[in-house]
């Protein structure tokens, strides 16, 4: 069959389909009985269905956000002194931003924040069952900014996926629409699925600089209370295909 792309400036498409979400591989810290519970919060694996979305191809930098800032006069990330954009950082990803103030970005653009189900698909792409972006194969400083402890570094310094995302995993963790439920995945409904009704926290996808590898797998997933800032967490926008 043959896949018709849509194109949206500084946007990827992805066709709706079905694809099996959750960890397809073997982790040996799953086996460890005397702690409670270790990564099983992206398990069962089950195939689910994903409406047509475009997803931005790089995380927000400093640039696209201070133009949010001066635009909308909401607040600026505590680092930035005397609430200035850093010179000389404009092209690195915005770090120290809230899921509130992410989320707020996104609409500002006419956009959101992706759906957890989105970022899996974002992530695999059109390939099933494989760990990283790029297949099973361990990452390297080629594929990926991870065991770092300097911070991100510009978006887009590392070959895009396979569906031309740049920094997909690596670089920032990136926030996402959901509240986080250990065990969602066992009673998420089978089509668009999105995240628990409520919760304390937010999901977190994708893994950052100062991560190791076992963080920045397509299926891995994290968490964060709503307000926090962070110097390793960022966003990225969602648009729904003919619509937000």
């Amino acid at each position: 069959m043959k896949l018709l792309l849509f194109a949206l400036i500084g946007m990827v498409f992805f066709p709706g389909g079905e694809f099996r979400r959750g960890r397809t591989y073997e982790d040996p810290e799953t086996k460890v009985d005397w702690y409670p519970n270790p990564l099983r919060d992206d398990l069962p694996v089950r195939s689910i269905f994903v409406d047509p979305f475009y997803l931005d191809e790089h995380e927000v930098t400093v640039e696209e956000y201070a133009a949010f800032v001066k635009a909308t006069r909401h607040r600026t990330p505590p680092v930035w002194a005397d609430g200035i954009a850093p010179v000389g950082r404009e092209k690195f990803p915005v770090a120290d931003v809230s899921w509130d103030d992410a989320t707020a970005y996104c609409a500002w653009q006419g956009k959101r924040l992706p759906t957890e189900a989105e970022w899996e698909r974002a992530c695999r792409g059109l390939t099933e069952n494989e760990k990283y972006p790029w297949g099973d194969r361990a990452p390297t400083a080629k594929d990926a900014r991870f065991g770092a402890s300097d911070g991100p570094v510009a978006v887009c310094s590392v070959p895009k996926s396979r569906m031309g995302l740049c920094d997909i995993v690596g670089n920032m963790w990136e926030w996402t629409s959901d509240w986080y439920e250990k065990d969602y995945y066992a009673t998420a409904p089978a089509r668009n699925p999105p995240g628990a009704a409520k919760g304390m926290y937010r999901v977190l996808r994708g893994g950052s600089w100062f991560d190791r590898p076992d963080f920045m797998t397509c299926s891995h997933r994290s968490w964060a209370r709503p307000a926090e800032r962070s110097p390793n967490v960022g966003f990225r926008c969602a648009k729904g295909f003919g619509k937000r």
